[in-house]
């Protein structure tokens, strides 16, 4: 006898109540007996984890309550910010180097930029492109232009020449803002940037030496007024908040659309599903150009009582002393991130901090359990999400590896994210004999699909500002005529309690350094180097480095390549984590039938002298030089850094 599903497990002890009703004992006996000598090891998981399930669910429904309750009041993250202002405006709202930005801070710093810019000519729906590292001053310059309707598109700080150009140009900015530190890269592009694009420099101190056409922006502010604006058309709750850059799956950084409801819904994930309360300090010391550094805990910030911690750049050594100082109780991290701090020496004070927990995504089995141990970290709770994606799940009970879960007691179809049967060698959807996708089973490898439903602002999905680059991320007619859900890239696999495990990425793009690398912007680097030759480029493992690292099999019959060049040239157009850390040189790259280069098996094949016969390089200094054998065993343990 096949075994039941979730829904037909619970529905049973309802048809027994019916029976019982009807007085029919000893078939309602008969009933249950066969069921529980059938199913058993079903029912006494579905029991097991119960109180896992209810406390996922119970948080998930406060979420969106809350959210609900923005969706009816068209509230903006502004508007919401202003409500959490009323109850405190004295809070500690930013904790910066040493300083405290408290929330009338961060209001009346807000009020400048929007004054400025709205005196400047911008309007509701206008585009700014703002360059600059971590600081206060980031947060409040973009929800300052929020104000006034105007999206800010965040800039990945390590992108430079074409690819920083590309989203300048992509978010059809009418502004450029950008910090000092970044005055030289924008001005590598000075003469590919339209003259209608105006610029803003922000700078620390009181000297600027700049041509008349860069807009001193910290003049601009000081003689700003910090009362609230007046809009004509107030900024709304489906109206767009930011641009946030995403490789996607395929090319150049992509713009994701931040509407206003998605960000306030990544702000209240934090709130609801870690129990935020106002004695809680977070610290953030990721990117804010993505969402889990610039929504995740900033948006918990803004939108409740809880405060956060921001430094201008992640630093191993400093972890937990930064931690230890500003009295943190919530620590972010991504995975790679865990095992620098790992591999830092032992000190005192690692284990003197007051965190209940760290959230992030990206922490590897294989380091997990030593990294709570010596830290003493109560919990981890991993999450997974997309930017530009509408799947989003969490790990709220500390199980090793695990990205999330899917609630035992709750049928299939009731729950909007599913893993669906993909083709190995496509990572398209495998299709039934009616066209529609198939579950995949217990422990069974497939793609993470989210079910989209635009009347809930938990499914919705918003994809990029490019409409040709949204409709490559959703399929159609899932599992019913007329349906649609977003494809998530991501292989995972769900075991019989419900946990998900992450096992690999899909299509043209790997994960490296906490960043998305899109392989056909690296090979079209490449080949522009080195004169239009063939080349392939992909990621590859190394030891028990978070993601993979980048790979380029090079097709050089001859062996003329200068690898130094290549370095060198990769140094000038590409941010570091981009930049391949192994070369092959072969004879030549193996095409499909569609004239697309093979490297599925270069992928598997690596960068094992043992395994290649081919020539391979890695990445040492200021050129490439050969892997051998005796060095390989260094690379995969770490005592070779890259």
């Amino acid at each position: 006898m096949p075994e039941l599903s979730s829904f037909t497990v619970c529905l049973v002890p309802v048809l027994f109540g019916i029976l019982i009703y009807l007085k029919a004992w000893e078939l309602a006996t008969t009933a249950v007996a066969l069921l529980l000598i059938v199913n058993h090891r079903k029912i006494y998981i579905i029991l097991k984890t119960l109180p896992r399930d209810i406390r996922f669910l119970y948080r998930m429904s406060q979420m969106k309550m809350e959210s609900s309750r923005y969706k009816n009041n068209d509230f903006s993250v502004g508007d919401v910010f202003a409500e959490q202002l009323k109850k405190n405006p004295n809070r500690d709202c930013i904790y910066y180097e040493g300083k405290t930005w408290r929330a009338i801070d961060v209001e009346e710093y807000s009020n400048r930029v929007a004054h400025v810019f709205q005196k400047a000519g911008y309007n509701k729906g206008d585009v700014v492109s703002l360059l600059m590292g971590n600081r206060p001053e980031y947060v409040c310059i973009w929800l300052g232009l929020s104000k006034i309707g105007v999206i800010t598109a965040l800039i990945n700080t390590n992108l430079k020449k074409n690819s920083l150009l590309h989203c300048f140009l992509t978010a059809k900015s009418k502004a450029i803002i950008f910090s000092e530190s970044y005055a030289e890269v924008v001005k590598e592009i000075e003469g590919d940037i339209p003259e209608s694009m105006a610029w803003y420099r922000l700078n620390d101190g009181d000297d600027f030496n700049e041509p008349d056409k860069i807009i001193n922006l910290k003049k601009c502010l000081e003689s700003a007024p910090i009362t609230s604006v007046s809009v004509t058309i107030r900024p709304s709750y489906k109206d767009h908040l930011m641009y946030i850059f995403t490789s996607g799956t395929t090319g150049m950084p992509k713009a994701a659309v931040m509407p206003h409801s998605r960000y306030l819904l990544a702000g209240l994930a934090a709130i609801c599903l870690l129990k935020l309360t106002k004695d809680d300090i977070i610290y953030n010391p990721l990117p804010m150009y993505h969402t889990a550094g610039g929504a995740l805990g900033i948006g918990a910030a803004l939108m409740s009582s809880t405060s956060v911690v921001i430094r201008p750049k992640f630093s191993a050594s400093n972890y937990f002393s930064d931690c230890v100082k500003y009295k943190c109780t919530i620590g972010q991290y991504i995975g790679e991130m865990c095992r620098y701090i790992l591999a830092t020496p032992v000190k005192a004070e690692e284990t003197n901090h007051r965190l209940r927990l760290m959230i992030g995504n990206g922490m590897r089995a294989s380091i997990w359990s030593r990294f709570v141990q010596r830290f003493h970290i109560p919990q981890i709770t991993e999450v997974y999400g997309a930017t530009e994606g509408n799947v989003n799940i969490c790990n709220l009970d500390n199980t090793i590896g695990a990205i999330g879960c899917f609630p035992m007691c709750l049928p299939q179809f009731l729950f909007p994210i599913a893993i669906i049967k993909v083709d190995e060698e496509t990572g398209q959807p495998c299709r039934n004999k009616h066209g529609f996708c198939e579950r995949c089973d217990i422990d069974e490898p497939g793609m993470l699909v989210g079910l989209i439903r635009q009347n809930d602002p938990t499914r919705q999905f918003h994809g990029y500002v490019d409409s040709e680059s949204s409709k490559k991320k959703t399929i159609e007619n899932v599992f019913k005529k007329g349906d649609r859900a977003f494809v998530s890239g991501d292989l995972v696999v769900q075991n019989e309690w419900g946990y998900i495990f992450f096992k690999d990425r899909t299509g043209d793009t790997f994960r490296w350094k906490g960043e998305n690398v899109a392989t056909t912007e690296v090979e079209a680097v490449i080949s522009s180097i080195l004169g239009l030759k063939d080349c392939t480029v992909y990621g590859v493992e190394v030891g028990d480095n978070e993601g993979k690292a980048g790979m380029a099999a090079i097709a050089d019959p001859s062996h003329q390549v200068d690898l130094a060049a290549l370095a060198e040239g990769l140094d000038k157009e590409l941010p570091t984590y981009a930049r391949p850390l192994f070369v092959r040189i072969l004879d030549s790259v193996e095409m499909t039938g569609t004239f697309k280069m093979k490297k599925g098996d270069l992928q598997k094949e690596g960068f094992n002298p043992e395994k290649v016969t081919d020539k391979l390089y890695y990445r040492k200094g200021k050129t490439y030089i050969p892997l051998t054998s005796d060095v390989f065993p260094k690379i995969v343990s770490g005592e070779e850094r890259l």
